[in-house]
């Protein structure tokens, strides 16, 4: 070979390994990794030109200056090979970001981004799906990189707004409806819908503790607030009291107990906030101003008890990691879901006993337990495959195996309460028809008493006298097909006629034989509000504010009884029947309830019993309802927290 070919060989295998360490040293030189922003808008990816990187800094000062809301964009090219969601995650935490602070990452070669932080109260997951969807991603799919970032500011700046192109609509379509008399009754009615909806929705955005904005709001946007509260905050009692269950089992009463406290603050305020709302629908009526300021009172305790809950929100997630282990907690999910199924036929079994010994009526509350034990079964066993599915992918991508697990375990926790329902009707019907005999027995003693001393009782013991009577003769021809009805109507009219008795009796003899009454009517009160309970916890999604309401009354005069039982039982035996009614009202009002959210259903399937089940939240049950978290399809697995929650997001994906 000549030596002019040699020469020629020693430069190109120089300049090989000259552009080698070039492309190596350019490729180490592109990871990103996470940093701490300084200005609200950073470009070491070098994507957008000068007037560009003007325009992005001013549509996100204008979005600041509008809504005060702080948006930080950055544009990398790579995420240094670390998921985007923890990318994005630690550059929020190392500039020290608040909750009004959003990133918004874009991995310029990686093609990904993150949008991240807490989603501004103003805007619907359907906004933020739409901005997201129809305005960032088809820019980024383009290269448009500036357009990306204007777009997210000016879209949340447009959606914290509030619909004023819903509004211009809305005036055209009035303009041309008032040409007929027809149309403008339409219109007005439109109109005044608009409004209050419109109140309604501005009221959900108002702090709680703010007592000023909310008492300027119309009353009757504070009575349906309230109602929206009173049924958010049960929701999330019950739903964080679920949870807590599963998590007091696995890591122990110590370790739970900072929840249990802030649980147990949140139960009673919501016992509160349901006096308050009972306070208001009894007969008593209360001036404009008195109601103003018990609704203020009421929003305002559901608040605070929502914000002790949030507070405890991050610290529980971080306890209970249901990504950790989750292939052990989705066998142990199977084999929990097998025990239930294997109950099953001795529970329909039951229920064909029960039907044939008693009328539909007794039977209406736990007729479809079995039945809707099954559809939770179903739903969480498709959810378990799907955490299974979930687990199968990358890191990163395993999100949705919690959510899976999550509403598992709620399912099967709701069947096994549907199925102990049937279980304790038998043992109450039982119950009631093994005691009815003596208390049919005493209440014709009593009856015979008042009779002899009539002339010592008055028009009171008279009274008493003839309802008991009735309710003997009724109890009597009911007993053998609804024991359960037998006993309480019979308890209650003596229970009437202990309290006339009481005033033409001896004292002493008088006081132990409340007594004696006083212990049936708080086992009969226990079994009203146990019934209530057992009807309603698994079909929450399906059940309003005032059988709640009649609920938590019930359980409140109770509570009142087994206080007062010792020291002044006739004041307890009061509360007892009072808390029996009360139950047994809640029951019926759940009924309805229930009744009229189906017929508003379209369809019956596992995701829709869930929904009832309050297994998964929504807007179902009230419609456009504001503060809702919602998942993809608008629904999402219940958790610990408050109703309204902080809506933490991390979202994004490949363009």
């Amino acid at each position: 070979m000549s030596l002019l070919l040699w020469n020629r060989l020693a430069r190109l295998l120089v300049l090989g390994v000259t552009l080698s360490g070039l492309l190596v040293g350019a490729a180490s030189s592109g990871a990103e990794p996470p940093s701490r922003m300084d200005t609200h808008v950073e470009d070491s990816a070098r994507a957008l030109a000068d007037d560009q990187l003007r325009q992005v800094r001013t549509a996100v000062d204008r979005l600041y200056a509008d809504q005060r809301i702080r948006l930080w964009v950055t544009y990398v090219r790579d995420f240094d090979g670390i998921a985007p969601q923890d990318w994005a995650a630690r550059t929020a935490a190392l500039s020290g970001f608040g909750e009004r602070d959003l990133l918004l990452a874009v991995a310029t070669e990686d093609r990904a981004y993150r949008l991240a932080g807490t989603v501004p109260s103003g805007i619907s997951d359907s906004e933020l799906d739409d901005i997201e969807i129809d305005a960032i991603e088809p820019a980024l799919r383009d290269g448009r990189w500036a357009e990306a970032a204007i777009a997210a500011a000016d879209g949340m700046d447009s959606a914290l707004r509030n619909g004023g192109v819903s509004t211009r609509a809305l005036l055209l379509i009035g303009l041309a409806v008032v040409l007929t008399t027809g149309g403008l009754v339409w219109f007005g009615r439109k109109r005044r819908g608009d409004r209050f909806e419109a109140a309604l929705t501005a009221a959900r955005g108002i702090d709680p503790q703010d007592t000023a904005a909310l008492a300027a709001l119309p009353l009757d946007t504070l009575h349906a607030r309230s109602r929206e509260a009173l049924v958010d905050i049960d929701n999330a009692v019950r739903t964080s009291g679920e949870e807590l269950d599963l998590a007091s089992g696995e890591f122990g009463e110590t370790a739970t107990a900072p929840f249990r406290t802030a649980l147990e603050h949140a139960k009673a305020a919501a016992a509160k906030a349901f006096t308050i709302r009972q306070r208001l629908d009894d007969a008593i009526p209360e001036t404009p101003e008195q109601q103003r300021a018990l609704l203020v009172e009421l929003i305002g305790t559901v608040g605070a008890a929502d914000k002790e809950l949030d507070a405890q929100v991050a610290e529980f997630d971080a306890m209970r990691d249901l990504l950790f282990d989750a292939a052990a907690r989705l066998d142990a999910l199977t084999r929990d879901s097998v025990d239930v199924i294997a109950r099953f036929p001795g529970s329909d079994a039951e229920i064909v006993r029960l039907r044939a010994a008693y009328p539909a009526s007794v039977l209406a509350p736990i007729d479809d337990n079995v039945t809707m034990a099954r559809e939770r079964i179903a739903f969480a066993e498709k959810n378990i495959d799907s955490g299974r599915a979930a687990l199968r992918r990358r890191v990163g991508r395993q999100g949705g195996a919690v959510a899976a697990i999550r509403a598992a375990e709620s399912a099967i926790g709701q069947a096994r309460i549907l199925l102990d329902a049937v279980d304790n009707a038998s043992t109450d019907i039982h119950q009631a028809r093994d005691g009815l005999a003596g208390v049919l027995e005493e209440l014709r003693r009593d009856i015979a008493t008042a009779t002899e001393f009539t002339a010592y009782g008055g028009p009171d013991l008279e009274a008493a006298r003839t309802a008991a009577q009735s309710a003997l003769a009724e109890a009597t021809s009911t007993a053998a097909t609804d024991p359960l009805t037998a006993f309480h109507h019979a308890v209650t009219a003596d229970t009437d006629l202990d309290r006339a008795l009481a005033d033409a009796t001896d004292r002493k003899r008088a006081v132990e034989d409340l007594q004696r009454r006083l212990d049936r009517a708080l086992a009969n009160a226990r079994a009203r509000i146990g019934a209530a309970l057992d009807y309603i916890t698994p079909r929450r999604g399906g059940v309003d504010a005032e059988a709640r309401t009649r609920l938590s009354e019930a359980q409140r005069n109770l509570d009142q009884a087994n206080q007062l039982s010792s020291t002044e039982p006739g004041q307890a035996l009061q509360y007892a029947q009072t808390a029996a009614v009360l139950g047994e009202r809640a029951l019926h009002i759940a009924q309805s309830s229930v009744l009229a959210w189906e017929s508003r259903t379209p369809y019956r399937g596992t995701d829709t019993a869930a929904v009832l089940g309050g297994i998964l939240v929504g807007g179902l049950l009230r419609g456009v309802a504001g503060g809702a978290r919602h998942s993809g399809t608008g629904l999402r697995a219940g958790s610990f927290g408050g109703s309204t929650g902080t809506r933490r997001i991390n979202r994004g994906g490949r363009f």
